[in-house]
């Protein structure tokens, strides 16, 4: 999930348990894969570790807020998520479970990092309480609202294979989609 006006972290350039970590490529709208529904991690394993590590520098270097493994072509249930002002405390979702959901709802501008300068309003659940793995493998449990909430919601949709874009009516979804298209052709005959 994208936010504008978000400031870099310098997580980004840091070492995680000696490992450098690698900016990942973010799939875009409308690629295919981004309709891959994930499948459920069965070890927390340095590999699962370093994806975690990759993600997280390549959200923060995005300067979004979050990230599905099925954006960067894995397509495994994780999730990295940083909604804090300061950009310094990453939130690792492994195999996230909705276990409740508000019944009162927002409708605020959410945006993506597979939809890049696309912003349009979705319905989603005011708070929400998830259960998940850490990236130590660790079960935990929490609530989440407002926009950490929205966050939730919006990576967990990528897990199933859905883009923020589908809550849209089929004439702003084929905008996009146009749009999406003609910026990447754009970019391709930009480059050497």
């Amino acid at each position: 999930m994208s936010a504008p006006g978000r400031p870099k972290s310098e997580f980004r350039s840091a070492k995680h348990e000696g490992t450098l970590m690698s900016l990942l490529t973010i799939l875009r709208y409308p690629d295919p894969r981004l309709h891959t529904q994930a499948k459920a991690v069965a070890s927390v394993d340095a590999r699962i570790r370093k994806l975690v590590d990759d993600m997280l520098a390549t959200m923060y270097d995005a300067e979004g807020v979050g990230l599905a493994a099925t954006q960067v072509d894995v397509h495994e249930c994780v999730i990295v998520i940083d909604t804090s002002d300061s950009r310094d405390q990453p939130l690792v979702l492994i195999n996230p479970e909705l276990l409740a959901r508000s019944e009162a709802m927002v409708f605020g501008d959410e945006g993506c990092l597979s939809v890049p300068t696309v912003y349009d309003k979705v319905p989603r659940h005011a708070r929400v309480t998830v259960r998940a793995l850490g990236r130590d493998g660790q079960a935990f449990e929490f609530e989440a609202e407002g926009l950490e909430a929205v966050c939730v919601q919006h990576e967990m949709d990528h897990l199933l294979g859905k883009v923020f874009v589908e809550y849209l009516s089929p004439l702003k979804r084929d905008r996009i989609k146009t749009k999406m298209l003609k910026k990447t052709r754009d970019e391709a005959q930009q480059r050497p």
